[in-house]
């Protein structure tokens, strides 16, 4: 069942390129990243984050490639991982042509930062033989000297101007398949950046606010930014900055597009914050069906509502619906007509029950 949202927001067109078998840009669902924190040379670790990635819903994921063992160990890992693998690297070219040449779908870098013309073709060189995308990654934090010295500090015009002179670089050496990022752990910055390289590219562009912080103000701080952003249209993959477990920024990542109806994954649940008119207990209700529907992976919308004041006005707009009655006795609505009565004490077990068999039903 679904319910037609209110504002359909309208993407901005963008070129498409390819992250391994993930599309990037244009008409393409706009796909969520992570990144790992295990050491890449500890290959056994960094599998098992990576699928546990996977399974919380990441479309891509990147690593950290600072030497040669880490490039190396690329090639063990990306025989046991089913998503892209991007390589992160900052500054040194051999480490960029390693990674391209042991399975990277994608290298993280700032072409400015890796060296004479000399270098970057070799790069460039590197990525196209063996199909590998690149991102562009402006960070207000790391900004060319020179601009800097420009603008006295960062601001959205330098960050554009550094992506600008970037974007140029791969142009000129006919190198056409890359993304774009301009990231800040300023919200203000980083939204005014974005928005201004908007205007003047049409390369996908990869959100972020960076180094958001820990997992409530740093997803606060992440919704705000990359929301303002997505409802103007803009963006075409994001990541969720921070200092939590990886599978947290997944999480957020993809509430936070589905809370805007550009994607549609697992379920989405509605429900009430509790009050004295609830007939059971709602929060740790949410907090068990939660956990108990993470496997869900077909978008189905559930509204858990403890009375009857907005229960079945919110029941008649999803799939599942349990709003409280007296007694004991809630109501389930399914396809927003009620169905049957439910005891307070069988809800978690009727609603798993009820999603499951509803997600079955779909998926045939």
């Amino acid at each position: 069942m679904s319910v037609r949202p209110f504002r359909d927001i309208k993407r901005r067109k963008t070129k498409v390129i390819n992250v391994g078998s993930v599309k990037i840009g244009g008409d393409n669902p706009i796909s969520v990243q992570s990144m790992t924190n295990t050491l890449t040379t500890d290959v056994k670790a960094t599998i098992k984050q990576i699928n546990e990635i996977t399974e919380e819903g990441a479309d891509i994921v990147r690593v950290s490639c600072p030497d040669e063992n880490s490039t190396l160990a690329l090639k063990e890992i990306i025989k046991h991982v089913s998503i892209p693998v991007v390589a992160d690297i900052h500054f040194h070219y051999k480490r960029a042509i390693e990674a391209a040449e042991n399975g990277a779908s994608c290298l993280r870098i700032n072409p400015g930062n890796i060296g004479d013309a000399s270098k970057i073709h070799e790069v460039l060189k590197a990525a196209k033989n063996n199909n590998c995308s690149i991102r562009v990654g402006v960070n207000a934090g790391s900004l060319e000297k020179d601009i800097l010295e420009k603008f006295k500090e960062p601001c959205p015009e330098a960050l554009v101007e550094s992506a600008q002179r970037n974007i140029k670089i791969l142009e000129d050496k006919d190198f056409f398949n890359f993304k774009i990022s301009v990231k800040s752990s300023d919200v203000f910055l980083s939204i005014a950046a974005y928005r201004q390289l908007s205007k003047v590219t049409d390369y996908p562009l990869h959100l972020g606010i960076t180094e958001a912080g820990s997992f409530v103000s740093g997803s606060i701080k992440s919704s705000i930014g990359l929301g303002s952003l997505l409802m103007d249209g803009i963006g075409d993959t994001i990541r969720i900055s921070l200092s939590d477990n990886p599978t947290q920024e997944v999480k957020i990542g993809n509430e936070i597009l589905k809370s805007l109806n550009l994607r549609n994954r697992g379920v989405k649940i509605i429900s009430c914050p509790s009050c004295a008119r609830q007939a059971f207990q709602v929060i740790d209700t949410v907090k068990i069906l939660e956990e108990k529907l993470a496997h869900i992976k077909t978008p189905i919308t559930l509204s858990i509502i403890g009375c009857v004041v907005n229960g079945p006005g919110e029941a008649a707009m999803t799939d599942i619906g349990i709003t409280g009655g007296g007694k004991g006795n809630n109501m389930l609505y399914l396809s927003g007509v009620q169905n049957e009565k439910v005891l307070t004490k069988d809800i978690i077990n009727k609603v798993i029950s009820e999603v499951e068999k509803k997600a079955s039903e779909l998926e045939n």
